[in-house]
């Protein structure tokens, strides 16, 4: 009798599909699964926003997708966001599948703030968690061009295990289980909606930006699934990028270009005439003299002066520092004056520091904490209220628990690398992918992707790869200017299928 109301909710159980409803094959739990009811079906709403004069009309479809082990079991759920236009010719819109990284983030934040036809405001200077949660209109949406699907990995949002806990960290939080189990939640989504003729795109921001090109590989390579085009939000690509601080001249070289945007944000001056110089300086004299270590007096005392007029930070603290600047120390010695602390995520939003007398920095990321209240409330209200999908469960924007235990190791024993994005621009000539930074962003910085797409063979990549840097942190889109700017930069990109 454990299991009889889950069991009994199966057969019962209806998948969404862009069209309607189709009743799930019954299936049977794992002896193992955790005593927890199945999500409700799927709930439709007709909405409609302005954009641009124009009146753009729209289904929100919100519902979950079956994962199932190789024998069948129903082992977890996939919730799952789509907005599809109102159109007599579906086939011939381009889907877009978006998720958010983490990992343990939900999709959330891509969709209330930079894709989605409703625009939550978020994490900018001076946002709080009691800001409104109200809705409006996005003039950045990216409906006009595409339908769009964002997807909750297993454990955020509502998106669900039947598994225990440690069964579920070996079928879902490692970087391989991760991309085998969404790229079958995409090709399921495609399969049902009969969508699989339409061009297809894919986003994913942060983590989420190492998931793509991976999903790419093996949705193309083992599951028969095309894919037109890819765009990675604040990537993190390689882990290589992050060697040995005490040897490797590269973690300055990668982050200092970021520590200077964020004064020149400050300052008002942001763009790319004043950040190409600094730029060119930090992979060229900087390298050269942090290179040389010790050895050149003139080289150090050239480079404690560069550093100390890019950041704008104290020149005694700079010397300590030697110009190498670490980003949590500069995240407080940027602002110390004022009793606050930065985000790494967005350099330029700030709280005040709770504890300014400790001598090591005492408080979570305060974008990261400042968001998750305004976020969740906006999506909890969206989809019961709005949408009217009712779950009797927490809603996990960032689940925390799965960022602690993910496995970063792959099967083999490799860690987290940029491999697949090479072979999969080597094997598909046609993909293009846009690779979006916010140049104030210290968790990603912009810097290492412009590094790793440089060393991309040119016969491959050359028009293939862009990378677009914007005004703004980790979610540049939360600027207005950035947001419609990024929209234009990915309109190009779907011009190409």
């Amino acid at each position: 009798m454990r299991f009889f109301f889950i069991v009994a909710l199966v057969g019962a159980y209806l998948c969404a599909s862009s069209g309607g409803a189709s009743a799930a094959a019954p299936a049977t739990l794992p002896d193992t699964a955790v005593n927890r009811p199945l999500l409700p079906p799927y709930a439709q709403a007709h909405q409609a926003i302005r954009l641009r004069g124009e009146t753009l009309r729209y289904t929100v479809t919100v519902g979950a997708l079956p994962v199932r082990d190789a024998t069948g079991r129903l082992i977890a759920q996939v919730a799952y966001t789509a907005y599809l236009r109102d159109t007599t010719d579906p086939d011939g819109r381009p889907v877009t599948f978006a998720l958010n990284g983490g990992p343990g983030a939900s999709s959330v934040f891509l969709n209330f703030g930079a894709l989605g036809p409703r625009r939550l405001q978020f994490g900018t200077a001076g946002d709080r968690p009691s800001d409104s949660i109200a809705l409006h209109d996005n003039p950045g949406t990216w409906l006009d061009m595409s339908d769009l699907v964002f997807i909750d990995p297993v454990g955020t949002g509502y998106s669900q295990s039947f598994l225990n806990d440690a069964e579920s960290l070996k079928a879902f939080y490692g970087t391989d289980v991760d991309i085998r189990y969404l790229s079958q939640a995409v090709y399921d989504w495609l399969s049902r909606s009969k969508r699989m003729a339409s061009p297809k795109y894919l986003v994913g921001e942060s983590y989420g930006g190492f998931r793509v090109p991976r999903m790419i590989q093996l949705l193309q390579t083992e599951l028969g699934v095309g894919i037109n085009g890819a765009v990675l939000v604040s990537p993190f690509l390689d882990s290589g990028a992050e060697f040995d601080p005490t040897f490797s001249p590269m973690p300055w070289v990668i982050t200092l270009p970021s520590m200077a945007a964020a004064r020149l944000e400050r300052e008002g001056v942001l763009d790319k005439a004043h950040m190409q110089p600094i730029i060119d300086y930090a992979r060229g004299d900087y390298l050269r003299d942090l290179v040389k270590g010790r050895s050149d007096p003139e080289a150090t005392e050239r480079r404690i002066g560069h550093v100390t007029a890019l950041t704008g930070l104290d020149p005694a603290f700079v010397r300590r520092a030697s110009g190498r600047i670490e980003v949590e120390a500069f995240l407080r010695e940027a602002t110390r004056e004022q009793g606050k602390i930065a985000s790494s995520a967005d350099s330029n939003f700030l709280i005040f520091d709770p504890a300014p007398d400790a001598p090591d920095l005492r408080a979570g990321d305060p974008l990261v904490e400042s968001v998750l209240a305004q976020t969740t409330s906006a999506m909890v209200d969206f989809l019961s209220r709005e949408v009217g999908w009712h779950v009797g469960a927490p809603y996990y924007t960032i689940n925390f628990d799965i960022e602690d235990r993910f496995q970063w190791r792959g099967e083999h024993g490799e860690q987290v690398d940029s491999q697949d994005l090479r072979r999969v621009t080597a094997l598909n000539p046609k993909l293009h992918i846009l690779i979006a930074h916010g140049w104030n962003d210290l968790s990603t910085p912009f810097m290492a992707s412009a590094l790793l797409v440089d060393q991309l063979p040119a016969a491959s990549a050359r028009d293939q790869v862009q990378v677009k840097e914007y005004v703004g942190g980790h979610m540049f889109y939360n600027r207005m200017p950035s947001l419609l700017a990024f929209h234009e930069d990915a309109e190009v990109l779907y011009q190409f299928h």
